[in-house]
Parts: structure tokens; sequence; C-alpha cells
């Protein structure tokens, strides 16, 4: 099933009514539920036991597997499990671990058991990373050239939909049933990932898969820091860093923020999720539409103007309170400039991968990009605690600055280079 690379062109009902684009919905279904449960629900359930907002924030430095996962995409690469071939077991693995976890945290009171709370963050961070890692692979290697746009972009808008389930249909059950129960009802719908991976065929090529570690570990690498300098690498990476440190910074603590302003988890997981998924999708959508017309580098530009601007919303809220028309406002402008900035990223990430090692690659830039998220989400507790919201979102704002500065070096405006 490894993508053959067809040189006759399609028509766009040919490349979307096929059963990759199937795949794509379920795969990337069943990798966003994971990091949902944990960036929206952990912090909603942690913050009504009455844990405190630095607490709530220093718990993320335990999801760093999803900063980290290059380290170990070189041997998921390089080694099988002894079932389902080189994708599917490592995917199946992971997902019947992920489901374990999630249903494991209504058994702990973190007032009473937080260490054992943490360790079950980290191994979900963990096993998601996993996930991840060969999830991309097989999308990758499954997808044929005039399939990528409209895959991605399928599998990206299914992950933004499975932020339904921790975050819409939890919070209303977390109103009227225990927690306990509430985790087995999230942790169960990993079982969409499992039937996915059981019924689909292998889609990695072993003939093409490294045969020693350096190849899987070193040459990647090599590749990446040599092809245009290590100082353009080191660039790249920085604006990749910086890009979105802002926006990331502005919804890290999200949830405990409109909970503090008053409004109750039901309003939450009705009014808020559902505007938050339907902006995100809305700038998803609008992105790659634009971005037919707009090079990468001239996209980075104007998505990055947004993402700054939206922010301004959250700082609003936090003066108005609790309305509920502000909330709807405030996070529908902030989503849309979410959804715009990480379509332009994922296309320039895309841009600086080699063909010749998207698995380690590929995971080497989509850790940098959960950095950002990582940090913002283990110093803003801190930081709202001593400053207030309203200054906090400026200060978001203001933190955004330094990706913008990095365009001109890494995507001046005047280069009009391909849009692949």
């Amino acid at each position: 099933m490894t993508a053959q690379y067809n040189e006759e062109s399609r028509s766009w009902q040919q490349i979307l009514l096929n059963r990759h684009m199937l795949i794509c919905i379920f795969q990337g279904f069943s990798s966003g539920m994971p990091l949902y449960v944990l960036v929206q629900l952990i912090p909603a359930w942690l913050r009504t036991e009455g844990i405190d907002l630095a607490t709530i924030g220093l718990f993320t430095i335990v999801t760093l597997p999803y900063t980290w996962k290059f380290l170990w995409a070189p041997f998921i690469d390089r080694f099988s499990l002894p079932f389902l071939g080189r994708r599917r077991g490592w995917a199946l693995t992971s997902q019947c671990l992920l489901l374990i976890c999630i249903t494991q945290f209504g058994a702990f009171d973190p007032s009473q058991n937080l260490v054992a709370v943490i360790w079950l963050v980290f191994l979900t961070s963990l096993f998601s990373a996993t996930q991840d890692i060969v999830l991309d692979a097989y999308r990758r290697e499954m997808l044929t050239d005039d399939e990528l746009g409209t895959g991605n972009s399928i599998f990206i808008n299914a992950y933004r939909v499975s932020s339904l389930i921790p975050g819409s249909i939890g919070f209303v059950l977390a109103d009227f049933l225990p927690w306990t129960t509430v985790f087995w009802v999230v942790g169960m719908f990993m079982s969409i990932g499992i039937i996915t991976t059981l019924l689909i065929p292998e889609a990695s090529d072993d003939e093409i898969a490294p045969r020693t570690i350096k190849e899987a570990v070193v040459n990647p690498f090599k590749e990446f820091f040599s092809r245009d300098g290590i100082k353009s690498a080191l660039l790249i990476l920085s604006f990749m860093f910086f890009y979105k440190l802002g926006d990331n910074m502005a919804v890290a603590l999200q949830t405990p923020f409109f909970i503090d302003i008053g409004f109750t988890l039901t309003e939450i997981g009705t009014t808020a999720k559902f505007v938050i998924l339907g902006s995100t999708i809305i700038g998803t959508l609008l992105g790659g539409l634009l971005m037919l017309r707009l090079s990468i580098n001239r996209a980075l530009w104007l998505f990055g103007f947004v993402q700054i601007i939206s922010i301004f919303g959250y700082a609003a809220l936090a003066k108005i309170g609790n309305n509920i028309y502000a909330l709807s406002a405030a996070a529908s402008l902030e989503y849309i400039g979410v959804g715009l900035g990480i379509v332009a990223l994922t296309a320039f990430m895309a841009k600086q991968t080699s063909r010749r090692f998207t698995a380690t690659q590929f995971a080497l830039l989509t850790s940098l990009m959960a950095v950002p998220r990582t940090f913002a989400n283990a110093t803003t507790g801190f930081i709202v605690q001593a400053i207030g919201y309203f200054n906090f979102f400026l200060l978001c704002a203001l933190v955004a600055v330094p990706g913008m500065l990095l365009l001109i070096v890494v995507a001046p405006w005047s280069e009009t280079e391909d849009q692949t």
C-alpha cells in the first residue's frame, strides 16, 4: 500500500472519494484524542478538585515526550513488532496502552495521589507521542503526491473534531457523573483508532526501511543540518519555536480562565468548545483556500498578524467577565487565528522535510512545534497569578513578535517560492 506516484492528474472527486481519506479521518481522530484529554479535560478535573493554577501549569512538564519524540522515532522506523507490520504493530500497541491510561485517571484523587496522576499524565503523553510518530509515517507512506494536501487537511480537521469528546462531552458528563465514569467513557473512544488499525492494510515498504541504527538515527539529522548549513537550520528551528509561542501561551490555561471568570463546565462544554472547534475548522479550511493563491512565505506573514490580533479578544474577555456572547466572540477570533497559523506552519514544515527521511525529520519538526505549548503551559500559571489575566494576554501578544521578526530571514515576503 506504499504510495505510488502517478504522473496522470486526477479529478478532485477521485482524490477526495477514496479509502485513503476515510483512513485519514479515523487516524486523525485517534491522534487528537489523547492530546485533548491532557490539555482540556485534565486541567478542568484538577481545577475542580482544588488544585492551584501554578501546579496545573507545572503538570505539563511531564508531557515532554511530545517535544522529544524524535529521539525514539528512528527506532520505531528501524524495528518492527512481531505482528501487524512495521507501522500497524506500533500503532495498535500505543493505542491499547492509551485506552488503559485514560480510563485509569478517575481511579485517583489528585489531592491525595498527585504523584500517581503525574505518572499517568507522563505515560499518556509518551504513548500518544509514539502513536503520532507512527500515524504521521503511515499517512506519508499511504498518500500519493496528489493526495497529500487533501489528506493532511482531513487529518487535521478530524484531529480537531476529536476535541469534542474530552472537551465537550467529557465536560458535560462531569457536571452529572463522577470523574471515574467520565474518564472511562472518554477513554473508550480510543477503540476507534484500535479498530481502524486492525482493518487497514500495512503501508510501509520494508525495502526502503533503514537497515542499520546509523541509517535510522544519524542520516536524517545529518541531512537536515547540512542541507543549507547549520546556521540556516538553527534559524528555521528557532522560527518554529517562536512563531506560535504567544498563541500557545494565550490558550494554555483557557479552561481554568473560563472557570475563574464564572462560566460553568456545561457552558464551557457546550458553548465554548463548540465555538472553538467550529472556528478552528473554519480557520483551517480558510487557510487552505487562501494558500491556493498565497505562497507559503506570505501566508506565514499574513496569518501571523491575525494570530497576534486574535489574542486581544481574550484580553477583552478578561475585562468583560461572565458574558456568553463575549466568550463566543473571543474564542471564535482566537481559534480562527489558531487554524490559520497551523495551516501555514504545517506547510512550511512539510517544505523542510526530505522525502528520504520523512518519519524522523517529521518527528523532529513536530516535536519542536510542541515545545512552545509545553513551555507555555508550565509557566503561564505563575505569570497569571503574578499579573492577572488581562495583563497576561497583553504579554502573550508581545511574545508573538519575535517569531514574526524571524520571518524576515527564514521566509521573506518578497520571496515567492513554490507553494508545495
